[in-house]
C-alpha cells in the first residue's frame, strides 16, 4: 500500500496534520494509531464505576484562532467555561496561585524569609547555568526553599541542577519585589496570571471527546491497533506489527523521538543508517513517566478550587484535580461525587513503587485535607493510568540533540512533531500539539513555514 501522506499517532499532533491536510484537498492520507481509541496523551476513559478520566489535567485554552474555531465546530457549543481557581498547599494551608505572588498566606516566619531573599544584596546576583540556579536568581532562596524546588522536583522527577531554564517563557510566573510588597502590606491576592487564566472543557467525554470526535471526522484514514514495528528511510517504507508495509511520500512521525531512532530505525531494516551520533542525540533525551490516579467519592463538599498543586512530601502527587468542577459528568453521579483526579510522576532519579502508589494517593488525601478520614469508606472508585512518556525533560543537552536528529529525519522524508515528537515541552501543550500538526501540512502543501515549532 502507498500513501502521499503516512501520519504515525492518533495524538492531538497526529490527527491536526491529517485535518489540515484533508482541508488543503490531500486525500492520500492515512493514521496508524496503535492503541484502540484516538487522542493519546489527550485521550479519556470511562471507568467501570461510571466516572470518567483524562490522562492528568488537561484543560482546553488556546494561542491559536485555528485550534479555537476547530474546538467549536467539533463540540458545537457543548462545552463549559471556567475561571481557574488554583491553589498551593503548604503548611497546613491554602496559598492562591501563583504560590510567589500570593506569599502572604504564609505563616509570618515563612512570609519573611521569602521577603528577605528578595532584598537588594540577598538574591542571587550571578547569572544562573540551570534551573536551580534561576530559582535563586529569580525568586530568591525563600520561595526556592519552600515552593520552586521541592515542587519542580516532584513534577519532573529530575533533579533542578540537570535541567535548562531557557524554556520557561510563560510557563512561570517571575516575581515583583514591589508587588510582594504590596500584596502583603495591603493584603491582596494577584492570581489572574498565565495563559490559562480562562479554559474550556467539554460537557461529557472529558478532553478526549475532542480527539474522539475528529478522528470520526477523518473516518478510515484513521487506523486504530496498528502499532509500528520498523520504519526504513531508505525505501521509505513503514512496517507494522501485524506485518503490512506501507510506503509513502512524507511521514509524519508523532510518537516519542527516542523510540524513533533507537527502535523503529535503528533496529530495524535501516538500523545501518543510523549512526553512533545519532544514537547519542537520542540518548540525550530525558522524560519523566506519569501516574494518574481516579479517586472517585460519593459525597460532595463546598470546593470551588479547579486544581492544586503539592510542593510538600506528605502526599506523592505534585498536582490534584477537581474533576467534577471541570465537568460533573466527570463523575458517575453529577452532583452527588467527587472526582480527585492526582498526578505522581517517576524516574530513575525518582523511583516510585507503582503498584503502591494509589494507596499512598488515598493517604495523601487525607494528609493534606482533601479526604477526610471518614470518607475513604466512601470511595466508589479506583481508577489509575501509568504512561512511561509523561513529561519531556528541557536538560541542557536537549537541543544540542533535536539539532542533530532533526535535520537527519527531514532529509530523509521524516518529520517528527508532538509532545514527545517534537521533544520540546515549551511548545506541547494541547493548542500547541494540534498546531504542530496543522503547520505541518501548511508546509508540506502550501510551503507555509512553522512557527510552533522550531529548532
Amino acid at each position: 500500500m502507498h500513501v502521499k501522506y503516512l501520519i504515525i499517532g492518533a495524538g492531538p499532533t497526529g490527527l491536526g496534520a491529517a485535518h489540515r491536510l484533508t482541508e488543503l484537498g490531500e486525500h492520500s492520507v492515512l493514521v496508524l494509531e496503535r492503541n484502540p481509541y484516538a487522542g493519546g496523551l489527550a485521550a479519556s476513559f470511562r471507568d467501570a464505576a461510571g466516572f470518567t478520566w483524562d490522562i492528568g489535567g488537561h484543560v482546553v485554552f488556546s494561542h491559536y484562532t485555528y485550534f479555537d474555531n476547530l474546538v467549536d465546530a467539533l463540540l458545537g457549543g457543548e462545552y463549559l467555561e471556567h475561571m481557574r481557581i488554583a491553589r498551593v498547599r503548604i503548611a497546613e494551608r491554602w496559598v492562591p496561585y501563583p504560590f510567589q505572588n500570593n506569599i502572604r498566606h504564609l505563616p509570618p516566619d515563612m512570609q519573611w524569609e521569602c521577603v528577605q531573599a528578595l532584598l537588594p544584596g540577598h538574591r542571587r546576583e550571578v547569572a544562573p547555568t540551570n534551573f536551580a540556579e534561576w530559582f535563586e536568581y529569580v525568586f530568591g532562596a525563600g520561595i526556592a526553599k519552600y515552593f520552586m524546588r521541592p515542587y519542580n522536583f516532584k513534577v519532573w522527577a529530575t533533579p533542578a541542577e540537570m535541567m535548562s531554564y531557557q524554556w520557561i517563557g510563560e510557563r512561570v510566573s517571575v516575581v515583583n519585589l514591589e508587588m510582594v510588597l504590596r500584596n502583603l502590606v495591603l493584603q491582596l491576592d494577584n492570581v489572574s496570571w498565565g495563559p490559562n487564566n480562562l479554559f474550556r472543557f467539554p460537557q461529557q467525554g472529558g478532553t478526549g471527546e475532542i480527539f474522539t470526535r475528529l478522528a470520526a471526522r477523518l473516518g478510515d484514514k484513521v487506523r486504530l491497533n496498528t502499532p509500528v514495528a520498523a520504519v526504513d528511510p531508505a525505501s521509505r517504507a513503514v512496517h507494522t506489527a501485524d506485518g503490512q508495509t506501507i510506503t509513502y511520500d512524507k511521514l509524519l512521525t508523532t510518537g516519542p523521538l527516542d523510540i524513533l531512532i533507537r527502535d523503529q530505525i535503528g533496529a530495524g531494516p535501516a538500523a545501518a543508517m543510523v549512526g553512533d551520533g545519532m544514537r547519542a542525540a537520542a540518548g540525550q533525551l530525558a522524560r519523566n513517566g506519569v501516574y494518574v490516579a481516579g479517586v472517585g467519592v460519593n459525597g460532595t463538599r463546598d470546593d470551588d478550587t479547579c486544581w492544586m498543586y503539592f510542593p510538600e512530601s506528605n502526599a506523592p502527587f505534585y498536582r490534584l484535580t477537581n474533576f467534577h468542577n471541570y465537568s460533573p459528568r466527570n463523575a458517575a453521579r453529577p452532583g452527588h461525587q467527587r472526582a480527585l483526579m492526582a498526578e505522581t510522576s517517576w524516574s530513575d532519579h525518582k523511583p516510585e513503587q507503582l503498584d503502591t502508589l494509589m494507596d499512598k494517593t488515598i493517604e495523601g488525601l487525607v494528609n493534606t485535607s482533601m479526604l477526610h478520614p471518614d470518607e475513604t469508606a466512601r470511595i466508589a472508585s479506583r481508577w489509575s493510568i501509568a504512561v512511561d512518556y509523561g513529561y519531556p525533560v528541557p536538560t541542557p543537552g536537549r537541543d544540542d540533540a533535536l539539532r542533530c536528529i532533526q535535520p537527519w529525519l527531514e532529509a530523509h522524508g521524516i518529520y517528527s512533531r508532538g509532545r514527545f515528537g517534537g521533544w520540546k515541552y515549551e511548545a506541547a501543550n494541547m493548542d500547541h500539539s494540534v498546531m504542530q500538526g496543522v503547520e505541518w501540512a501548511g508546509r508540506m502543501v502550501l510551503g507555509e513555514e512553522e512557527t510552533t515549532y522550531k529548532l
